[in-house]
């Protein structure tokens, strides 16, 4: 059973006028210890899948879904403290901003303590409960590789470095001893030894705890060296998703190509100075959605029958969207392909 599991999710917006899907029949499955990447373009739709798997989501949105489910519990059918209860001892958030998701009025060490649950807190008599908080508050800032622990527990979060600051939102979400970490392009903007750092962390808790990470991030060099899948996506829709091995050896969906080409690293015949690959056009608005498949009117390799949504296959765990797709073995042909039944 999965972990995590997400099975046609479409979200409402309510923009006034008219009402638009800024998700559409997204499939996402987590499973324990496993390290799942999220990635597409900014507007495609990744953060939203965190905040509707948090439940926080505005009045004039709403959500569709076959299941969005915790455990084999349906997330969707719970009260709002029923998952906030899971949001705080079992799924945990590391944002990408870390100055504004700290509380700026608060020292680093009450902001640390208040993130242990009271269960984990033995001791009877207050002052010795005190005391045992601010142990295991030093204990997680020396477990996410903060030794001078002194320094930053009297600060205010202005006050200290933003790696740091990083750092210390990890420690707060590993406070619970959570089973999922999701980590919302958590190494944006920071510096490659300070990513180094942080990617070699989370592995760490991944490889130790088991602990299962939904690593949402433009950053396919990092996601390449840590995930053991991932899912693409493209304006509000899953185009691809299987092992991240099989991705980088044989993507299927013209987009995924066009990301990987897009990085340098993953194009080792590359001559010095040359133009990158990019793929022409930007995202569409959600007022403005093209028929059929979305990435149509950039796609290089768009036909007529891509007026047509096109209906997700798999084949050996590796499943797509695309009329057309690329690099199948010569011995494949459609109608032997196992479509998924949404």
């Amino acid at each position: 059973m999965a972990l995590l599991e997400i099975k046609n999710l479409t979200l409402f917006i309510d923009a006034g006028d008219e009402t638009v899907k800024a998700l559409e029949k997204v499939n996402l499955t987590l499973n324990e210890g496993e390290i799942r990447a999220l990635v597409g373009e900014s507007g495609s739709g990744k953060t939203l899948i965190v905040r509707a798997i948090l439940g926080a989501i505005p009045d004039n949105w709403s959500i569709k879904a076959d299941r969005i489910t915790y455990q084999g519990k349906s997330l969707l059918d719970m009260s709002g403290e029923q998952r906030r209860q899971i949001m705080r001892r079992e799924i945990a958030v590391v944002f990408q901003e870390p100055a504004s998701a700290l509380d700026p009025s608060v020292k680093i060490k009450e902001q640390i303590k208040e993130s242990i649950p009271d269960e984990f807190i033995t001791k009877a008599w207050p002052w010795k409960q005190n005391k045992q908080r601010e142990e295991l508050t030093v204990n997680l800032l020396h477990r996410v590789g903060i030794k001078n622990h002194k320094r930053y527990m009297e600060c205010y979060p202005h006050e200290i470095p933003t790696d740091i600051s990083q750092k210390i939102m990890i420690a707060m979400a590993l406070a619970s001893e959570p089973k999922i970490l999701i980590a919302d392009d958590s190494t944006r903007g920071m510096e490659s030894a300070t990513k180094t750092q942080i990617l070699r962390l989370l592995l760490k808790f991944n490889e130790t705890k088991k602990l299962a990470i939904l690593f949402v991030s433009h950053d396919l060099l990092a996601i390449t060296s840590m995930a053991h899948s991932m899912t693409v996506l493209y304006c509000g829709q899953t185009v691809e998703s299987g092992k991240v091995k099989s991705l980088l050896k044989r993507p299927l969906h013209p987009y995924t190509k066009a990301l990987l080409d897009s990085a340098p690293s993953f194009q080792v015949s590359l001559p010095p100075k040359s133009k990158l690959v990019t793929l022409e056009g930007t995202i569409p608005t959600l007022q403005h959605l093209p028929t059929g498949c979305r990435l149509g009117p950039r796609c290089p390799n768009a036909r007529k029958e891509c007026v047509m949504v096109p209906v997700p296959r798999n084949i050996q765990d590796h499943l797509y969207s695309c009329h057309f797709p690329l690099h199948l073995p010569k011995n494949t042909k459609h109608k032997v392909y196992k479509e998924v039944k949404l």
